[in-house]
């Protein structure tokens, strides 16, 4: 996930559960209106995963726990 997507799913944490399901409702769909092949997507995922493993491995990035990610969002809640 790059950062503005990172960023974004933040922002999006913090709405009201209505409007997180409208968003998530109107992610999807624009999801459904441009649907890759699904060998294309296998190649897309095959090519993500990889790339994020040598981010892992390069140090390049880290893995952090779902508390952890809570933890920044109520952190930016409070803000």
């Amino acid at each position: 996930m790059t950062n503005a997507a990172e960023t974004l799913l933040e922002q999006a944490l913090t709405l009201p559960v209505e409007d997180r399901a409208l968003l998530a409702s109107g992610l999807l769909a624009s999801l459904d209106s441009e649907s890759l092949p699904e060998a294309e997507v296998e190649r897309v995922w095959s090519a993500e995963t990889e790339r994020r493993a040598m981010q892992l491995k390069s140090g390049e990035a880290e893995l952090v726990t779902w508390e952890h990610v809570l933890q920044r969002v109520d952190e930016r809640r409070s803000q």
